[in-house]
């Protein structure tokens, strides 16, 4: 029996049904799931409910998965999952370690040498309301630019770093902050990123990590990023998710930025699940 995939939005994402992730796959589903993915960016697996083994066991089916590298985030008994809750270690809500991770658009892991291919996130709890992520298409980013402009971006690489940007970052443990930035220094990753299945080109800055382009003075590094940052997030280019529980959504970073919206309390529940599938070596590390 074929899956069955319905388009979402304009820009990227579509819904995959008739398939339960829970089972054990044959080739011919996994090959026509990655097709899907190449095709819409993001794939929305609805009603799923699964447990983490299981989730892991899905995401080899793409590709090696990581153990997450940021190791006080992982999931206890399940070093490749990355445990997104705003429920303390205290069984208390509104833990400001996770309260505003993922508020800027990003790619994942980025400021690594080994940036994810794809990301799969499930949803376990959401708030009553609100709780969505937006994904952004970064191959049509990058298509409706001018072709003298696209011309000046291909050759340039950007500065990646954690937590250049986190806006509570004084709330995080600064033990914590100082070992995280010292295993993961900066890195120059391309401007202008082409996939390695599709062959196209897609925009690979984001606001989140990025800070300077390496050879341009600061004042021309933030006129040139403002303008990307700006771009590559216009409404054409984006869809927002909106979760229930037992969702699961892949997307490939290697052509799409996210972003978890600000829009629920975080005094109520928000859990999630990610694995993350490695990609190929990308970027230049500036302080080995």
């Amino acid at each position: 029996m074929s899956i069955s995939v319905t388009r979402l939005s304009y820009a990227l994402g579509a819904a995959v049904t008739n398939v339960d992730l829970s089972q054990e796959l044959d080739a011919a589903t996994v090959a026509a799931i990655r097709q899907a993915w190449l095709d819409h960016l993001i794939l929305v697996f609805p009603g799923q409910d699964i447990s983490p083994a299981e989730q892991i066991r899905f995401s080899r089916y793409l590709g090696p998965v990581e153990e997450y590298p940021l190791h006080h985030y992982r999931l206890p008994g399940h070093p490749e999952i990355f445990h997104l809750s705003n429920v303390g270690d205290d069984g208390q809500l509104g833990s400001a370690q996770m309260a505003n991770l993922g508020r800027h658009w990003h790619s994942d892991l980025s400021f690594t040498a080994h940036p994810a291919m794809g990301s799969m996130l499930r949803c376990k709890q959401i708030p009553d309301y609100g709780g969505t992520t937006c994904f952004a298409n970064q191959y049509m980013a990058y298509e409706r630019l001018s072709p003298t402009f696209r011309a000046l971006l291909d050759p340039l690489q950007a500065v990646h770093e954690l937590f250049s940007k986190t806006p509570n970052l004084k709330d995080l443990d600064q033990g914590q902050v100082k070992d995280l930035k010292k295993g993961n220094p900066r890195i120059a990753q391309p401007v202008v990123r082409t996939h390695p299945e599709t062959g196209r080109k897609a925009l690979y800055v984001s606001e989140a990590l990025c800070s300077d382009v390496v050879g341009m003075s600061r004042a021309e590094s933030t006129a040139l990023l403002e303008l990307l940052f700006q771009h590559q997030t216009r409404v054409e280019f984006t869809y927002r998710h909106t979760w229930k529980p037992n969702d699961i959504v892949l997307w490939d970073n290697r052509c799409a930025l996210h972003m978890a919206v600000p829009d629920n309390d975080h005094l109520q529940p928000r859990v999630m699940y990610r694995t993350t599938i490695s990609g190929t070596p990308c970027g230049t590390l500036l302080d080995a």
